[in-house]
């Protein structure tokens, strides 16, 4: 149990860890006040000895005030707050280069000169063997797939699967949508989206979310591919998608009002989480064991009332713009 996050703080030439057992699901919220408040915050966690890998690593940010960069990522919630924080990132960060690490902790690790292999799980030598089933009653897909046919038009499909799982099954899974059935046209915008283009051997992906490993290519089974990787912009797909299959388009402003809620307010005490837990029935004889690194809450420096402040400043402006568009 938990929501592990790494940080990390480049200053003078010297770089160091830092850990949260709880902290992931915060990232965003630590780093909109800005690049002081963050450093802060992420100063004020345990120094780390080791890297988390890929799997345990929920979230992260490395603020490098040498060189003005910030990479981070996190999960959220919807594509709206998503890019709500994007927009809010680039006026609480001037100057700075915000970038999200789409290679997760390798994105970190390869900023530092170390690699990107580092906290890199194995991976299969080999592509799955593809399957697809298309979801008929599915409105809100957490990936769109789009497949140029051979014809040159253009069809879309909804997947539960996220753009890493799909990207696993290979150029072979462009096959199995060519014969499947349609699936519903999205009410919400989706996490991602893969597009494949067979005659020109190019497939192009984009996602608000970490795509593990997508800088090795090519992948298992993607020989004689191109990746046209497109970071978090979902437009060249939304430019290639059916006409009766169009991505919707949710109100930035709701997104940056999702952000706002809560700003300020205290994280919660995991203790109350862990009673319940331990609580929890479990097979005979099993015995509740407790991380230790889960009962010590995530406990940021909070942001200054000037920085908080200026933060609802920005997203009241942001909210003014989007509902005037």
């Amino acid at each position: 149990m938990g929501a592990r996050a790494q940080y990390v703080v480049v200053e003078n030439g010297r770089w160091q860890r830092y850990y949260s057992h709880w902290g992931a699901q915060r990232v965003v919220g630590d780093l909109l006040p800005g690049p002081d408040a963050a450093t802060r915050c992420f100063r004020a966690n345990r120094e780390a000895e080791e890297w988390l890998d890929d799997v345990w690593c929920e979230g992260a940010a490395l603020v490098d005030h040498d060189r003005k960069v910030l990479l981070w990522f996190t999960f959220l919630d919807t594509w709206a707050e998503h890019r709500a924080a994007r927009a809010v990132l680039a006026r609480t960060w001037p100057g700075w280069d915000v970038r999200f690490a789409h290679d997760a902790v390798g994105d970190l690790t390869h900023h530092l000169g170390l690699g990107r292999d580092l906290t890199r799980v194995p991976e299969p030598l080999e592509a799955h063997e593809p399957a697809w089933y298309s979801e008929t009653d599915e409105t809100d897909p957490w990936t769109v797939l789009s497949l140029r046919l051979p014809d040159g038009s253009v069809r879309a499909w909804g997947s539960c699967n996220e753009p890493v799982d799909l990207l696993a099954d290979g150029p072979g899974l462009a096959d199995l949508l060519a014969a499947a059935p349609g699936t519903p046209v999205p009410t919400e915008m989706p996490y991602g989206g893969i597009h494949y283009d067979p005659r020109a051997r190019t497939v192009s992906v984009w996602a608000v979310q970490a795509v593990t490993g997508i800088h090795r290519w090519p992948r298992p089974g993607w020989e004689g591919w191109t990746l046209d990787f497109r970071g978090d912009d979902h437009t060249r797909q939304a430019e290639l998608l059916p006409a009766d299959y169009p991505f919707p388009r949710p109100s930035l402003a709701v997104g940056l009002r999702r952000l706002g809620h809560g700003l300020g307010t205290p994280p919660p005490d995991p203790n109350a989480l862990l009673a319940l837990a331990t609580r929890a029935p479990g097979p005979e004889g099993a015995v509740a064991v407790v991380n230790p690194a889960a009962l010590v809450p995530h406990n940021p420096a909070d942001p200054t009332p000037a920085e908080l402040a200026a933060l609802g400043r920005v997203l009241d402006a942001l909210a003014a713009e989007a509902d005037a568009d």
